[in-house]
């Protein structure tokens, strides 16, 4: 009993980042339609960024001030200039293209081209050493294998409709779109430089983190220079409609708290402290399941149409993720047994020292 209960506990803790990082992938996948009910309802994009991050900001500041009051290293104007280029990276730039792009395009399209990330992150890793890749062992040929065949489900998703599902139920929901907001030019274009924008950023995380190892500190200083800088360019865009800033209806300050609270603190805490701790790629490559529970909720919940383009390439990205977790997961088991290991020179160098002699050779030495 007591084993089954050590484990429990073994497996629960080995399954932890798993479970986190589905449960961000469920909270991004509803703010989704949220975030497009208050764009449909006057709400600028611009906008919303800015009031999001400023309440993650607040939302974390609390706990990496007393939290990491003692680890938090010393703010230098080198590490303040990278974590701004950190920001804009991971906030001001990237979030903001992201859900402009939004106002162009649908919920299932943006999620699908959100899962060029892990592809472009892994490359990027590789790049920078920041992740092996052997292709003559089966955990590299399954992480390359599983980032194909999941961008392989996104594309299909994306371009390969199908005749539509029939319909059993009226949905509880609908979310209308304006024929004048659709642009299937400029709204590709802002997801796929946001996504970009964004593998860049995972990938730097893992150099930001060595330099500045304090999570919450760190999406702290993100959500708050994010906020500045998204600040910046909303000032651009609604200069001539400052009514713009004042939001009344519900709906709009549901997304913000929701948005600032759950996705700019919690989901970015996560995000960050897996990257140190599970590295760059462990992160990205939960995305798929992203495009696949915005499907879901977009059948059963918006009203949206469901097609056999996008089960058969829900289907695909569930392969591609199990592969690539089961690369990632073999990477990890070797890398423990290689720490618990002793190295071979450091066991030679331990070995107390003996001098053989032969017993003529004894007759002499004490004569």
């Amino acid at each position: 009993m007591v084993i089954d209960s050590i484990s429990m506990r073994v497996t629960c803790r080995r399954l932890r980042p798993h479970i986190f990082m589905v449960l961000v992938q469920l909270a991004s996948a509803f703010l989704y339609f949220i975030t497009e009910a208050a764009f449909n309802h006057g709400m600028n994009p611009h906008v919303y960024v800015t009031y999001r991050h400023i309440v993650g900001c607040i939302a974390v500041f609390p706990f990496a001030y007393f939290l990491e009051r003692k680890t938090r290293p010393k703010m230098t104007l080198s590490m303040f200039m990278e974590i701004f280029l950190y920001s804009l990276l991971g906030v001001g730039l990237t979030i903001n293209m992201y859900f402009a792009s939004l106002q162009y395009t649908s919920p299932a399209f943006l999620s699908a081209t959100v899962n060029t990330i892990p592809t472009l992150t892994f490359i990027l890793a590789v790049i920078f050493r920041l992740e092996t890749l052997n292709l003559r062992k089966r955990r590299g040929l399954a992480k390359a294998t599983g980032t194909l065949i999941s961008l392989a489900g996104v594309m299909v998703i994306a371009l390969y409709r199908g005749p539509a599902i029939r319909r059993l139920y009226e949905p509880p929901i609908h979310l209308m779109k304006s024929e004048f907001h659709k642009n299937w030019i400029k709204g590709p274009i802002l997801s796929l430089a946001s996504c970009i924008s964004w593998s860049i950023w995972f990938t730097m995380q893992g150099f930001t983190l060595k330099r500045y190892p304090a999570p919450l500190s760190l999406a702290t200083w993100a959500n708050f220079i994010g906020a500045l800088q998204s600040a910046a360019f909303t000032s651009l865009a609604v200069r001539h409609q400052p009514a713009a800033w004042v939001r009344h209806s519900f709906i709009d300050i549901a997304t913000i708290l929701f948005g600032g609270v759950v996705s700019s603190a919690l989901n970015f805490i996560m995000i960050v402290w897996y990257s140190k701790e599970k590295g760059p790629v462990f992160v990205t490559m939960f995305c798929p399941l992203q495009t696949l529970l915005v499907v879901i909720f977009a059948y059963f919940i918006v009203g949206e149409k469901l097609y056999t383009g996008s089960i058969i390439g829900g289907v695909t990205i569930i392969i591609g993720l199990y592969l690539l977790l089961w690369g990632k997961e073999k990477d990890q088991e070797i890398r423990v047994s290689t720490k618990k290991q002793p190295s071979l020179s450091a066991t030679k160098q331990t070995e107390p020292k003996m001098q053989i002699v032969t017993v003529p050779e004894k007759e002499q030495l004490d004569h």
